[in-house]
């Protein structure tokens, strides 16, 4: 039976700043551990610790541009642009563009602060 998801829920974010997280499916609102879907909105300049997660995490950016630095690149994910990072690699997200980041994440396993290894800042 489909399962209908009503509304997200608003989940506490890391960074140097406020950002907006609203999940819709995943280990606190639809209790799903197999894949988290997440809306993301960040502000001009917001930054978060560099990560190693055990998820993949496929991201589709919807408005601005998220700036994602691994150990080998950093690339600015534009509007229209999907990212694909993989499990074990370290990754850090920022948003420094001064119209900050729209985006929708999707994380297999779900997202889980157990799961994303962030460093210590």
């Amino acid at each position: 039976m489909p399962i209908l998801i009503k509304q997200p829920t608003q989940i506490k974010a890391h960074g140097n700043m406020p950002k907006i997280i609203r999940e819709y499916v995943g280990r606190v609102n639809s209790k799903t551990a197999d894949v988290s879907i997440a809306h993301m909105q960040s502000p001009s300049g917001w930054s978060e610790a560099g990560q190693t997660p055990d998820f993949d995490e496929y991201t589709i950016v919807l408005k601005g541009v998220l700036r994602v630095k691994s150990r080998d690149s950093e690339l600015n994910v534009k509007a229209g642009q999907a990212i694909i990072t993989k499990a074990g690699e370290w990754v850090q997200y920022s948003s420094l563009d001064k119209s900050g980041a729209e985006y929708i994440a999707v994380c297999v396993p779900a997202f889980s602060v157990e799961k994303v290894n962030r460093d210590s800042v």
